[in-house]
C-alpha cells in the first residue's frame, strides 16, 4: 500500500471470479501499516471485471480488471483496504517465491458492490513476521477483543492487533514474533 492511508474503498461492479490474481503490488508493500478499527467513510472508486478467457492469459480488455476510467489494477491496487478480519477479507496478498513479486487474489466470487479488502495469505504473513493468529478475549460487556501480549492495548479486530504488533508496538520492535498463542 502507498506511504499514506488509503481513504478511497475500491468496490466491484461486476463480478471478480474466485482465483483471479492482481498485480503485481507496486511499491514498498507495508499491508497494514494504516489498518484502523474505526472506518472512516471516504470517496468510492468502482472496479470491474471483463469475462476471464478460458485460459485465462491476461490481456488489456478481457481478462484484466479496469477501473471505470479503464485503468489498469497498477494504478489504483494500492487503494485497496487493508482486511480488518477474515469475514470482511475479499482477497488475499501471496508471492509465487519468498521475497518475490506480490499479487492480490481473490479468495471467492467477489459479487457487484462488495468492497474489495486484503490480508496476508499465512504463508506471506510468514515471510514477513506478521502475526497469523490472533486469539480473542472478551471485555466485561462480553464483547471480543485482542489485547497486544506485549503493551496490552486492545482492539475490536484481529488484523488491528496483527498490524499493531508488526508496524507499531514499540515493545514489540526487535524481539521476533512468538507463534504460540497467549
Amino acid at each position: 500500500q502507498s506511504s499514506r492511508a488509503p481513504a478511497i474503498s475500491v468496490s466491484a461492479e461486476s463480478c471478480i471470479p474466485a482465483g483471479l490474481r492482481l498485480g503485481p503490488v507496486p511499491g514498498i508493500f507495508k499491508l497494514g501499516k494504516y489498518l484502523s478499527d474505526r472506518r472512516e467513510p471516504g470517496p468510492k472508486k468502482k472496479v470491474f471485471s471483463y469475462e476471464v478467457p478460458p485460459v485465462f492469459q491476461v490481456r488489456m480488455v478481457r481478462g484484466e480488471l479496469v477501473d471505470e476510467t479503464g485503468s489498469s489494477a497498477l494504478e489504483w491496487i494500492g487503494l485497496i483496504r487493508a482486511a480488518r478480519n477474515s469475514q470482511e477479507q475479499t482477497l488475499e496478498a501471496v508471492a509465487d517465491l519468498p521475497g518475490g513479486q506480490i499479487f492480490y487474489r481473490a479468495l471467492r466470487d467477489v459479487q457487484p458492490g462488495e468492497e474489495l479488502t486484503v490480508w496476508y495469505s499465512n504463508p506471506l504473513a510468514q515471510w514477513f513476521d506478521i502475526p497469523v493468529t490472533a486469539t480473542p478475549t472478551h471485555d466485561e460487556k462480553g464483547e471480543e477483543r485482542y489485547i497486544c501480549w506485549y503493551c496490552w492495548r486492545t482492539f475490536k479486530y484481529p488484523n488491528s492487533l496483527k498490524a499493531h504488533v508488526h508496524f507499531h508496538c514499540a515493545l514489540s520492535h526487535g524481539r521476533p514474533f512468538l507463534h504460540h498463542d497467549h
